[in-house]
């Protein structure tokens, strides 16, 4: 339980900072908020099927892409780049807190995040 509670508070420590970037390359905190649920338009590819739709989903909520969003905006000076990032970014983290991860395949509802519900095993001492 501590673990998972955790989680949850790293991922609203990366949301709260990357509201405090937004805000701080000068952003809108009111554009922040309204752009914050753009990224769900990945959740249109589930309207082709599970798998285009966990593609996707997964490209517009991967924070790697939006890491890779913002070193490229920082590299080669595209703003555009870098409040993209940051909004994939924040829009992810919160949906950590919220339970929400990264899809799989087969279903909506089955995410990565699903692994880590399982109650450890107990280790033997044989």
């Amino acid at each position: 339980m501590f673990m998972k509670i955790s989680l949850k508070l790293e991922e609203l420590g990366m949301f709260a900072l990357s509201f405090m970037a937004f805000v701080g390359i000068g952003g809108d905190w009111i554009a922040f908020l309204i752009l914050l649920f753009t990224p769900d338009i990945g959740m249109l590819g589930y309207l082709a099927s599970n798998r285009v739709g966990a593609i996707t989903y997964n490209l517009l909520h991967h924070k790697g892409i939006a890491c890779l969003f913002i070193m490229l905006g920082l590299y080669f000076s595209i703003p555009t780049f870098i409040f993209v990032g940051i909004i994939l970014f924040a829009h992810s983290s919160i949906d950590r807190v919220l339970g929400y991860g990264l899809k799989r395949t087969s279903n909506f509802k089955d995410t990565h995040l699903e692994d880590s519900k399982e109650e450890p095993k107990e280790i033997s001492a044989e």
